[in-house]
C-alpha cells in the first residue's frame, strides 16, 4: 500500500490538528485545575501512573506496531490481536487490583489503594481500542483520531473541572483521565468501520509476535526506564517535588507531543510502504529530521527563554519551582523528532532486532546516570536526563550510518542551522522579557512569541534554510485549492 505525498501531508495535518486540539484543551484545563488543586494532588496521581504506564505497554504487547508494519495484514490478523489484547487487559487489571495494597505500602500512603483500583480501569478501556488505533494508522485515516480525541478531551475537561470546583481534589484528576479514555474509545468504535470477526489464529499471532516481541521488549525498557525516574523521585523526595518535575515537562511536552506524535504516526506506515527502496527511506528520514527540527527548535527556545513569565501567568507563582525543570526539558524535547525519525526508519526496514539492541544500550547508559544522580537531588536528576537524551540521540542514529548511509555527523550538519537560529530567536524573546514593559504579563508573553517568531523566520529566509521553502511548497497547493 503506497501513499502519495499528498496523502502523507493531509494525514499529517489531520494528526497535527488532532494533537493540537487535544493539547489546547488540555492546556486550558491544566491552567484551571492548577489553580483549583494543589501540587501534591498532581504528585499523588503521578505515583499511580508510574505503574499504569508500564502495564499499558503489556496491553498492546507490540502487536499494534506489528500490524502496521506487516504488508498484507488482514481481518484474521486484526481480530486475533483484538482478542488477545482484551484478554491481557483483563489480566493486567486483576494484577493491579491485587497490587494496590502493596503500592500504597511502598509509598506509605494508605489512601492510594482505592485510587489505584479505580485508575486501573484505563487498562480495560484501552484494551478495547488498541487494534482500532492500529487500523486507523495502517490505513492512514487520521481524521477518525481527530474526532475521537477532540470529543474525549472536551467531555473529560468538563468532568475534571466540575469535580475540582466541587472539592473532589485528586479524584477530579482520576475522573478526567477515565472519562477521556472511555469517550475516546467509544467514538473510535462508532467512526471506524472495522469490527472484530469471530476468528482467532494462533499461527497469525505467532507470526506477528515474532516481530512484536522485540517492540514489546523495547517499549518495556523505555517505559520502565522513564517511569523509574518518577518512582525514585516519588520515593526519595516529596509528591510536590515530583509534581514540579512533571509540570516542568508538561509545557514543552504540550508542543512536542503534537508534532512528534503526528510525525511518528505518519512516518512508520509511509516508510514501511517503501521498505524495499532504501534510498527513499533515507530521503524520508532526512526530510523528517530537517523539517521537524526547523519547526520544533524555535518553539522550544522561545518557551525556555520566556518560561518564568509563562509559569507565573498560567500556573501562578506557587508553581515557579518548576521553571528550571521546564528549561532543561525544552532542550531535551527539542530533539525528540530526531529520535523518532531514526527509529521509524529502522522499524520500517523490519529491523526490530536492532531497535531492541539500541534500547538495551540506551537503558544501560541511562540507568548508570540515574543511579549516580539520584542522591544529589531532583535538579541533578533532571540534568542527568538531559545528558542521557543527548547520548541516546547519537545511539539511535548510529545504525542508519550503515542501513541508510545517513549517520549522526551528517544529521548534525542538517540540525545545526535551525538550532543556532532558534537560540538567537530565544535570546531576542528573552530581551523583551527583560525590558519590564508597563503592560499586562499576557501581552509581554505575546510580544516575546511574536519577536521570537519574526526573528527566526527572517533569519531563515536570509540564510536560505531549505526547510522553510519545503514547507511553503507543501502548503501552497492546498491553500490554492481552498481559495479556488
Amino acid at each position: 500500500m503506497a501513499f502519495t505525498r499528498r496523502d502523507v501531508f493531509i494525514n499529517f495535518i489531520w494528526k497535527l490538528a488532532e494533537r493540537s486540539g487535544s493539547q489546547v484543551i488540555s492546556f486550558v484545563v491544566t491552567i484551571i485545575l492548577a489553580r483549583l488543586l494543589m501540587p501534591s494532588d498532581y504528585g499523588t496521581v503521578a505515583l499511580v501512573m508510574v505503574f499504569l504506564t508500564i502495564l499499558q505497554v503489556f496491553a498492546d504487547s507490540g502487536f499494534g506496531v506489528a500490524l502496521i508494519q506487516k504488508k498484507d495484514a488482514d481481518d484474521v490478523d486484526f481480530s486475533s490481536v483484538f482478542y488477545i489484547n482484551v484478554a491481557i487487559g483483563c489480566l493486567l487489571y486483576a494484577i493491579m487490583w491485587g497490587m494496590a495494597p502493596l503500592i500504597a505500602s511502598f509509598y506509605q500512603m494508605p489512601d492510594l489503594v482505592a485510587l489505584v483500583r479505580v485508575m486501573s480501569l484505563v487498562l480495560l478501556i484501552n484494551s478495547l481500542r488498541n487494534v482500532q488505533q492500529a487500523y486507523v494508522s495502517k490505513h492512514m485515516i487520521f481524521k477518525r483520531f481527530f474526532y475521537a480525541t477532540l470529543g474525549a478531551s472536551i467531555v473529560s475537561a468538563v468532568v475534571g473541572i466540575s469535580m475540582a470546583y466541587l472539592g473532589f481534589g485528586v479524584w477530579a484528576l482520576v475522573a478526567q483521565q477515565l472519562t477521556n479514555n472511555a469517550i475516546g474509545t467509544a467514538i473510535l468504535w462508532f467512526t471506524v468501520n472495522w469490527r472484530p470477526k469471530l476468528i482467532c489464529s494462533l499461527e497469525r499471532l505467532k507470526g506477528l509476535f515474532s516481530f512484536g516481541w522485540k517492540m514489546l521488549s523495547s517499549a518495556l525498557l523505555d517505559t520502565g526506564y522513564q517511569q523509574l525516574w518518577q518512582l525514585i523521585i516519588g520515593k526519595l523526595y516529596s509528591p510536590a517535588d515530583l509534581a514540579f518535575f512533571n509540570q516542568g515537562q508538561k509545557f514543552p511536552n504540550l508542543i512536542v507531543t503534537n508534532i512528534n506524535a503526528s510525525i511518528d504516526s505518519i512516518l512508520l506506515p509511509t516508510m514501511a510502504s517503501e521498505q524495499d527502496h532504501r534510498e527513499r527511506v533515507r530521503d524520508m528520514t532526512r526530510r523528517a529530521i530537517k523539517t521537524s527540527i526547523f519547526i520544533m527548535a524555535p518553539m522550544m527556545m522561545v518557551l525556555a527563554f520566556s518560561s518564568t513569565n509563562v509559569v507565573t501567568l498560567v500556573l501562578t507563582e506557587k508553581w515557579l519551582p518548576c521553571v528550571p525543570f521546564l528549561c532543561i526539558f525544552c532542550i531535551n524535547y527539542m530533539f525528540w523528532p530526531v529520535h523518532t525519525a531514526n527509529l521509524n526508519a529502522i522499524n520500517a526496514l523490519g529491523r526490530s532486532d536492532i531497535f531492541l539492541k539500541l534500547e538495551i544500550i540506551k537503558k544501560v547508559v541511562g540507568l548508570s546516570v540515574l543511579f549516580f544522580t539520584m542522591q544529589y537531588g531532583v535538579m541533578t536528576m533532571a540534568y542527568g536526563m538531559l545528558l542521557t537524551g543527548v547520548l541516546s540521540q547519537i545511539i539511535n542514529s548510529w545504525p542508519n550510518r550503515r542501513l541508510l548511509g545517513y549517520g549522526y555527523l551528517h544529521q548534525l550538519r542538517d540540525l545545526l542551522p535551525s538550532i543556532v537560529l532558534a537560540v538567537v530567536s530565544g535570546v531576542a524573546a528573552y530581551g523583551i522579557g527583560m525590558m519590564q514593559l508597563p503592560i499586562h504579563l499576557a501581552l509581554v508573553i505575546t510580544l516575546q512569541v511574536i519577536v521570537g517568531a519574526v526573528t527566526y523566520l527572517a533569519l531563515s529566509y536570509l540564510f536560505r534554510i531549505d526547510s522553510l521553502l519545503y514547507l511553503f511548497q507543501a502548503i501552497k497547493p492546498i491553500v490554492v485549492r481552498k481559495l479556488g
